[in-house]
């Protein structure tokens, strides 16, 4: 009798534990999920900012080429003289590419040097459209992390949202298939609080959807 009276309350106390057990992995799996559901991951992400390109107005030769990769310049700087023309900076910037043409013919039409400004510095994400694109507004707060810095989490907002695809595939495939296509986000963030950023860094982006 005692042996199962004994029984019986191990059966009732393993059952309290197993509804226990059960609740606490019930709040757990609400908790995440209602975390998740606020959010929209974007692991297809870069740093960049709007290419300056700097062209001749009218064709020639390159005299000298005054800058080089890496170089900072200043607004009203001269960057290039092709044949009797100077080239200047518009802007204080970065310059990203600047290949040496000296002695080369060059026409109007030639990306003689490319710069940035480093404060336009943004991220931008790739994704696809019905991977919670339709959730993301201008204005809402954005994490991420960089590559090159293991660890880390910077902080911006949505700054814009591509009007169009990056690639508007008109045909279908036989099957009759609609092609996925994937939309870019651009995020800013503080480049002067965050100065270890740089240009063409991989990235990943998480947008708070909730924070609108």
């Amino acid at each position: 009798m005692k042996r199962t009276l004994a029984k019986f309350k191990e059966r009732q106390f393993l059952k309290k534990v197993a509804i226990v057990l059960v609740i606490i992995l019930l709040i757990g799996s609400y908790v995440l999920y209602k975390e998740l559901a606020g959010r929209v991951f974007i692991d297809d992400s870069l740093i960049q900012a709007p290419i300056i390109t700097i062209s001749p107005s009218t064709g020639g030769a390159v005299q000298e080429m005054d800058v080089t990769e890496g170089q900072t310049v200043q607004k009203g700087d001269t960057l290039a003289i092709v044949g009797s023309q100077y080239l200047r900076a518009q802007t204080d910037g970065l310059i990203i590419t600047a290949p040496d043409l000296t002695g080369s013919s060059v026409s109007p039409q030639t990306q003689l040097i490319q710069m940035i400004q480093p404060v336009d510095l943004r991220i931008a994400g790739t994704i696809d459209e019905n991977k919670g694109l339709n959730q993301i507004k201008v204005g809402q707060v954005v994490s991420f992390t960089v590559d090159a810095f293991p660890g880390q989490t910077f902080w911006g907002y949505v700054d814009e949202i591509a009007p169009t695809a990056k690639t508007a595939q008109l045909s279908f495939s036989i099957s009759s298939e609609r092609p996925t296509q994937q939309f870019v986000v651009y995020a800013n963030f503080d480049a002067a609080k965050y100065p270890q950023i740089r240009n063409g860094m991989s990235a990943k982006m998480t947008v708070y959807t909730q924070t609108y």
